[in-house]
């Protein structure tokens, strides 16, 4: 379990420069942060405790990028840290103004074929869930949260793809007492993200971001936070050669 402090004055530089498996250039960091208000280091802290990798999201060839955005921003609302967009058909780029500036702080990996992208994520240890109206493995409530698991949507007309359906694990579906069999993606993945994320958090399981994943992520943000980053970067490298 990470340990998580309230206050961005409190010096986590010491915490972490023990851990020989660090690839965190611990001054750099210290002296990006340094540039930032306290006000804002202690902002980064406190989201990056409710933030997990136990759960990740897949879109698969959504037509509406701005479905896709939308799906960026429950993500991060909600404290997925990961989302991973297959695209092989429709080759768009995210909608800013949906996205309301959740691409910063989300990690976004994309794919061109559906198989790389379950396999990569079948690597790092998740099970395949595919989330569809047409199957009755698992309702919303019924999930076993326990696992790690990336959980696919895909189009809003045909859903997900042949081949992500035969490698899945599992299926699971939102249930609905209307005559509406489906709803849109952004609104299904909104409900079930929210849906996880919050038993999740008030679970036993160990689901919050590594001490490791704290530190690039605070790197990460810093250097997003910062305006002129290049030349700043540049000018400290150039005093500070290793």
């Amino acid at each position: 379990m990470c340990c998580f402090f309230e206050s961005a004055n409190i010096n986590l530089f010491t915490i972490f420069a023990s851990k020989k498996e660090t690839m965190i250039d611990i001054d750099y960091l210290n002296f990006l942060e340094n540039i930032l208000t306290d006000n804002r280091k202690e902002r980064f802290l406190n989201v990056l405790k409710n933030r997990t990798n136990h759960f990740t999201i897949a879109v698969e060839d959504v037509f509406q990028m701005h479905n896709t955005s939308a799906v960026m921003r429950s993500c991060e609302v909600f404290g997925i840290q990961e989302l991973n967009v297959i695209e092989q058909r429709y080759g768009k780029s995210i909608d800013k103004q949906i996205a309301m500036g959740a691409q910063k702080w989300v990690d976004i990996t994309t794919y061109e074929k559906p198989s790389a992208c379950v396999q990569t994520l079948r690597n790092k240890g998740y099970q395949i869930i595919a989330t569809t109206p047409h199957e009755n493995d698992c309702l919303l409530e019924n999930f076993d949260i326990s696992k790690p698991s990336a959980l696919f949507f895909g189009t809003e007309i045909d859903g997900l793809s042949e081949e992500i359906m035969k490698e899945a694990d599992g299926f699971l579906k939102i249930p609905m007492v209307g005559f509406t069999e489906s709803l849109n993606i952004s609104v299904s993945a909104a409900i079930i993200i929210q849906n996880l994320t919050n038993r999740l958090r008030n679970s036993d399981i160990n689901w919050q971001l590594s001490e490791e994943e704290i530190m690039e992520k605070r790197l990460a943000w810093a250097k997003k936070s910062i305006k002129d980053i290049k030349r700043i970067e540049k000018r400290y490298f150039e005093e500070n050669p290793k």
